[in-house]
């Protein structure tokens, strides 16, 4: 129905601020990459857990990151994108009958994944404006059957990004329940306020954590499917099997495209995040002019933003009217919830969009009514 209405509106008019992936092009140092690795001849299987020019540059810069040298050989794996990788990360650490706690709202992935591993999901809340969490809830949920955690931080939908101290915390958590931490860091170089910090690096967890991410979110490569998972070689060797099951391999010439970009200099990223604060404080800016109760996300590029003045029975019915009438695409609250009851009165936006998209989508809402 969403694509069907959009291609009705027109693609002139119309506005996604639904699906998170850039309108803008890619920096062309990364598709030339791309262009020479085809004609290189990187056109047939890489090793299945990754080529070695790849995990060797994750490797390289997540070792200075860090502060530890982190093994290309032994805990670098190569998965097609972050989606491929949670869910490999899950069939391999986690057993049938096992709980994992996952925070919600959360990426939609993550209580299927959950699901399909045959685990037991326990929600924990975080709740707005700010996204924190009860610790006390939070602390309730760990018990003898808890195996893993599944962190997002930074955060989507909401872009929370989460504390040093409530990382702290939950390390605690894990250590004394002996579980492990599953964290989807894919927008770590997304942090406009406050620090992103990795949960291997605090006391305790590099030994039990597996850490996600990938090209998709920081390069505006989000088709090429290119992930990686660092996990401690005992938790390696069972992800690298069922990564082999499940895809065999990432595509090669992409691979060594992303090692090309994991090597652009430090200029790259204060650009980008520059570029991304920019779009930023336009539609937060321009949403809450529309009536949005719409807090400046910390991290990430995505909005979730507060609904209760307009007029309209629920989330899923304000984003049918904006489809439909409007010709602006947002993502439901409640999608990202075990009860869908509880995202009701939110919408997500996306905002990895040109400036002139984020103003001309800010102009369309500006006629809506209000309660």
């Amino acid at each position: 129905m969403t694509r069907q209405n959009l291609e009705l509106n027109g693609p002139e008019r119309s506005i996604n601020f639904a699906q998170g992936f850039p309108d803008f092009d890619t920096d062309p140092r990364i598709v030339e990459a791309a262009v020479k690795a085809l004609r290189d001849g990187h056109n047939q299987y890489a090793t299945t857990w990754g080529a070695a020019p790849l995990r060797e540059a994750v490797a390289r810069k997540q070792s200075i990151a860090w502060g530890r040298e982190v093994d290309a050989g032994k805990e670098v794996t190569v998965s097609n994108g972050a989606t491929e990788a949670m869910i490999a990360a899950m069939l391999a650490a986690v057993d049938p009958g096992d709980e994992v706690i996952i925070f919600e709202p959360f990426y939609e992935n993550y209580g299927p994944d959950c699901i399909l591993s045959g685990a037991i999901p326990r929600y924990v809340a975080l709740r707005p404006p700010d996204w924190t969490f009860d610790p006390d809830e939070l602390a309730g949920a760990f018990n003898r059957h808890t195996r893993a955690i599944i962190i997002n931080t930074p955060h989507n939908p909401t872009g929370k990004v989460y504390t040093r101290a409530e990382l702290e915390q939950i390390a605690r958590l894990c250590i004394d329940h002996d579980a492990i931490a599953i964290t989807d860091e894919i927008y770590e170089h997304l942090v406009y306020t406050g620090e992103h910090v990795s949960i291997a690096t605090l006391p305790g967890m590099a030994e039990r954590t597996i850490t996600i991410s990938g090209a998709s979110k920081t390069y505006s490569v989000t088709g090429w499917r290119v992930g990686w998972i660092i996990a401690p070689p005992v938790l390696s060797y069972g992800i690298r099997k069922v990564h082999d099951f499940l895809t065999v391999g990432a595509a090669h010439p992409l691979q060594m495209a992303v090692a090309a970009a994991l090597e652009l200099p430090s200029s790259f990223y204060v650009e980008m995040r520059g570029d991304y604060l920019e779009r930023r404080d336009a539609i937060v800016a321009g949403l809450n002019e529309c009536g949005f109760e719409a807090p400046s996300p910390a991290g990430a590029y995505y909005i979730m933003a507060g609904i209760a003045a307009f007029p309209y029975e629920d989330d899923i019915a304000m984003a049918r009217h904006l489809i439909e009438q409007v010709a602006v695409a947002t993502v439901p609250g409640s999608s990202f919830y075990h009860d869908p009851k509880l995202g009701q009165k939110h919408i997500r936006f996306s905002f990895p969009k040109k400036l002139s998209t984020i103003e001309r989508g800010v102009q369309a809402l500006k006629g809506l009514p209000r309660s």
